[in-house]
């Protein structure tokens, strides 16, 4: 797992660049995949600086690329800026994103169908175990179960998987009605699996996740001071983060000690891929 001082760490830095602050002097750049470690894609990496510190999604449009642009695009329009966490639940889930600050707000888009499900190559999945029937495993950081049966596209039905840290799209009762709500988990909830859409997982910052006040409403709520995507940050002013590569060594070991450890009981939501902030 990622140490409480790594997290701590990425949380003051993402904090102060979310803020407009300059980088940390003596950040180091980064190289793709070096010893057994991945940088984040800029282009599809949500920095969320709130009241209770700083959150790093990885976010997953190959998953829900509709869900991926439009938080995109919301973040873009400042729309999450100031929003507050509105229903937080112990042990369940932050939500946040709606306008009015409480459920059924929605923004000025369209809502969106469902993408419960994608069909994804098997290239694309890094497996971790294999049920009758089916496969678990990640993409990217985002634990995910697939069909093991392939369609005629060569690609497997897969959806993700709501382990702690996840990141899903909130919706009403009507499936097609995910507009702007977000919400992360605190812990596993899989009655959520292919109910809700999967949009990414938090990389850094799952304590700051459990540390949002909970209440519905809080009676003093946490706030989304400032969402961006680290794309649109100038190179100097990114926060250097890097993930454990799930197709190395070092990710292998780890899962070989959890699957001992855990025995029956293991699962893909009980790996949390170490991070790292140089």
């Amino acid at each position: 797992m990622a140490t409480g001082t790594n997290l701590g760490r990425a949380a003051v830095i993402a904090a102060a660049l979310f803020l407009g602050a300059p980088a940390i002097a003596g950040e180091a750049q980064l190289t793709p995949a070096v010893a057994g470690w991945r940088p984040l894609d800029p282009d599809n990496t949500l920095l969320i600086d709130t009241t209770a510190g700083g959150i790093v999604v990885e976010m997953r449009p190959d998953l829900a690329p509709q869900a991926v642009a439009r938080i995109k695009l919301l973040s873009r329009e400042h729309v999450y800026d100031g929003l507050l966490f509105h229903r937080v639940i112990d042990r369940f889930v932050d939500q946040t994103g709606n306008p009015n600050n409480k459920d059924g707000g929605v923004s000025a888009h369209p809502d969106l169908e469902p993408e419960f499900d994608a069909r994804i190559a098997p290239a694309a999945l890094t497996p971790v175990a294999h049920p009758a029937g089916g496969v678990l495993g990640f993409i990217g950081a985002t634990p995910v179960e697939a069909s093991a049966r392939l369609g005629a596209d060569g690609k497997a039905r897969t959806w993700g998987l709501y382990c702690a840290g996840v990141a899903g799209m909130g919706r009403q009762a009507a499936e097609n009605s995910a507009n702007s709500e977000i919400f992360f988990m605190r812990d596993p909830a899989p009655r959520l699996d292919h109910s809700y859409t999967v949009w990414g997982r938090v990389v850094v910052g799952l304590d700051v996740v459990r540390a949002i006040k909970i209440g519905f409403p809080p009676k003093a709520p946490d706030t989304m001071l400032q969402v961006r995507i680290m794309a649109d940050l100038p190179v100097a002013e990114r926060p250097k983060i890097e993930v454990r590569d799930e197709r190395s060594p070092a990710f292998a070991a780890l899962l070989d000690h959890l699957r001992r450890t855990k025995g029956a009981d293991f699962s893909p939501c009980d790996i949390e891929l170490p991070t790292r902030v140089h």
